[in-house]
């Protein structure tokens, strides 16, 4: 059976319109650090699912998923319902492409996220291999009020010589209020933690969140020489298509 019934162990409200939760793990589930899954509610027989990714680690003992509220979403509706005890159904299979496999080794990993598109980011933050492939890694989530900056202070307390993190907010007054988009094109990222100028030769990038700011790295990475992992090989950048159904 592809799907178990799983139970949610804890529920944490960021915004009105972001929450995150846990839910055990299904035995034999095996996922890697940035993949994610198709996780659903059953209502009357039916079961409603969508692509999560998964914001724990992969030899974490326990799922965490970070979620939008949409009012009217067939799913996230229900999910911004549930409390501990209840049952939330996860798929057998993980996949995605926001894995370490999916970019080369090099010496900076970049992370460009926008909202929930965070989620994976988390999970490759909290994992040491990450930090065994690269010699930094740099998260910028751009996200519209302060108070969707999920995980904040825990991001802010992982903070070191290799591990940096920038928040910005595009809608409230906020010290960095450019898109995360902007300052990685800029060249202000780098500069900002002395790192040197990217370089596609040596640095990676994983972008993950809104279609139009997925389309725009893409668009200016392939123009500046950049290769895209897929079908064909492992490139320099690498982006995840599946986020869009984290929102319905």
């Amino acid at each position: 059976m592809p799907y178990s019934e799983q139970a949610v162990l804890s529920v944490r409200p960021w915004s009105d319109k972001t929450f995150s939760f846990t839910l055990s793990r299904p035995q034999d589930f095996a996922f890697a650090s940035g993949e994610f899954v198709t996780i659903g509610l059953k209502r009357e027989g039916k079961l409603i699912a969508r692509a999560y990714s998964i914001v724990s680690p992969g030899d974490a003992s326990e799922l965490e998923f970070l979620s939008i509220h949409v009012p009217d979403g067939p799913l996230t509706s229900q999910l911004a319902q549930v409390r501990p005890g209840d049952s939330v159904w996860v798929n057998s299979k993980p996949t995605g492409s926001l894995t370490l496999e999916h970019v080369r080794p090099g010496r900076v990993l970049y992370m460009i996220a926008t909202g929930t598109g965070l989620a994976p980011f988390m999970s490759l933050v909290r994992d040491p291999a990450t930090f065994a492939r690269f010699e930094h890694a740099v998260l910028v989530h751009s996200v519209r009020t302060e108070a969707e900056l999920a995980y904040r202070e825990e991001l802010e307390s992982r903070m070191n010589g290799r591990f940096h993190y920038v928040p910005t907010v595009t809608r409230e007054p906020f010290p960095t209020p450019e898109r995360g988009s902007v300052l990685f094109q800029s060249g202000v990222l780098a500069e900002r933690f002395g790192l040197p100028a990217v370089d596609p030769e040596n640095d990676r990038v994983m972008i993950c969140g809104n279609p139009e700011m997925t389309r725009e790295m893409t668009d200016h990475l392939k123009a500046a020489g950049w290769t895209i992992t897929n079908h064909r090989g492992i490139g320099n950048f690498t982006t995840e298509l599946a986020f869009v159904t984290h929102h319905a």
